[in-house]
C-alpha cells in the first residue's frame, strides 16, 4: 500500500474519496475523509510529532490506541491519541514535548 494520494482520474479502483486538509504545526497536509490524524501524518511522510522526556522523537507505534506514543494537541485539546481520532477538515495538530522535570 502506498502513502501517496492517487489522482482520481488515475485511480484504478474508481473511489470517490473526499479530500480534506489538516495542519501540523502550521503546515497544511492533505488526506481523505475517514483517515485518522495519524494516518494523514504518516501518508504525508511525518513519522514523529512529539518528544519524550529525554527529547527523543515519538510518533505512531501500536496504531490501536494502547501505547500513547502518538499523542499530540488537536484543536487546543492536549494528549489526543492521533491513531484513534478521525480527521476533520481544518483540524489543527500541534506537536507536544514532555519536559524532563
Amino acid at each position: 500500500m502506498s502513502g501517496w494520494l492517487v489522482p482520481a482520474a488515475d485511480d484504478p479502483v474508481g473511489r470517490s474519496d473526499t479530500p480534506i486538509e489538516i495542519s501540523l504545526d502550521g503546515e497544511v497536509l492533505r488526506g481523505i475523509a475517514g483517515q485518522t490524524l495519524a494516518g494523514i501524518l504518516i501518508s504525508n511522510g511525518v513519522s514523529a510529532w512529539r518528544t519524550d522526556s529525554a527529547g527523543q522523537p515519538r510518533g505512531l507505534f501500536c496504531a490501536i490506541g494502547s501505547c500513547f506514543e502518538c499523542l499530540a494537541t488537536v484543536n487546543g485539546e492536549t494528549d489526543v491519541r492521533l491513531c484513534r481520532r478521525r480527521a476533520q477538515s481544518g483540524d489543527a495538530v500541534t506537536s507536544q514535548a514532555r519536559s524532563s522535570s
